[in-house]
């Protein structure tokens, strides 16, 4: 556990280029919805790129903060928090107002039998937080999901691709977009939507779904038999490095590795290190929400951790007991059921 210990601060080192990036920010950063799978690791980076930079801004974190010893771990690393729900007026208001914000907040699963929640969360609160920060720059994280199943062998939907979203949670990430790009428009305000999929970790994501499925001798489902990754760290670089490129009009960016990972191909490699033999069920379908981000390799560079290298991180983590963020991803669904 040392060396896995080891090898995750170093991938957690912000890199040069999100150092010099941040050297001429203005201002502080306010993550909104820093409780979530990643927002605590974007904060940490936040806070080490401004301190190797020479800079003195404060990097905020806003949450409900469910977890008492979240909120008092990202304080010990020097990283501001604020307690607020964001759907309540009056904590909304009670915000600072700050130059540079990463909006994180959401709602994805339990969106079956509670799609009010989930529209309110999703479409109508970015409403609020556009106006409430209309005089800030601001990357939304938004996901893939947006987009229609494309065809295997299309390369992945580019920013150019139509949106198609399949159920009501996907819908809601649209609305999501649609409401922040309204209020960009008639307010000025330099924005960035941010698709991403899927963040994995040694702790959660497709990669521990598939590795724990072959560990333990459990069939997996081909359907969706391809998919997306890129490692937590990379996509948290990648949001920092994007507040430098908030436009108006707003700019969209697909934010992923640059593989289309085969899911038969990732359990076999899983077994290769476990001595197991995967078992499969249902057959690869001809399309999968898939997504092409050479934009942002492009802006950014390669991701910096390779699949090769997660898939080796997620394996030892395993076998060595690591703690797990039980959160799946469903990246099997293809008809929106959240």
């Amino acid at each position: 556990m040392g060396d896995l210990k080891k090898l995750e601060d170093l991938l957690l080192q912000p890199s040069a280029d999100l150092i010099e990036d941040l050297k001429n920010l203005e201002d502080d950063i306010l993550i909104l919805g820093v409780g979530g799978k990643m927002g605590p690791s974007l904060a940490l980076l936040a806070k080490q790129a401004l301190q190797k930079a020479g800079k003195t801004n404060r990097v905020i974190g806003v949450s409900r903060f469910s977890s008492e010893n979240l909120e008092q771990d990202l304080n010990k690393k020097g990283i501001e928090t604020i307690k607020a729900d964001l759907l309540n007026e009056k904590d909304l208001e009670a915000l600072p107002d700050v130059r540079n914000v990463i909006y994180m907040a959401g709602t994805k699963f339990g969106t079956q039998g509670n799609e009010s929640f989930t529209w309110a969360m999703n479409a109508y609160l970015p409403g609020r937080i556009a106006s409430k920060f209309k005089h800030s720059n601001i990357v939304v994280f938004s996901t893939g999901n947006v987009y229609p199943l494309v065809p295997l062998v299309s390369g992945g939907a580019t920013e150019s691709v139509q949106p198609g979203p399949v159920g009501e949670y996907a819908q809601s990430c649209l609305g999501r977009e649609r409401v922040f790009e309204h209020f960009s428009k008639i307010n000025k305000t330099p924005m960035l939507i941010y698709r991403l999929n899927y963040a994995v970790d040694f702790r959660y994501g497709v990669l521990v779904e598939i590795a724990k499925s072959v560990r333990n001798e459990e069939p997996i489902d081909l359907s969706t038999g391809h998919v997306n990754v890129i490692w937590q760290s990379d996509a948290n670089e990648y949001a920092l490095r994007s507040l430098k490129h908030c436009k108006n009009p707003m700019e969209i960016l697909n934010i992923t590795g640059p593989e289309t990972v085969s899911i038969r191909w990732l359990a076999n490699e899983f077994g290769l290190r476990f001595g197991k033999k995967p078992h499969f069920i249902k057959e690869e379908q001809s399309t999968a929400l898939l997504n092409n981000a050479s934009q942002a390799h492009k802006l950014f560079g390669y991701p910096k951790v390779s699949l090769q290298t997660i898939i080796d991180a997620t394996a030892m983590w395993l076998e060595e007991g690591g703690a797990l963020i039980n959160k799946p991803t469903h990246f099997q669904e293809r008809k929106g059921n959240y």
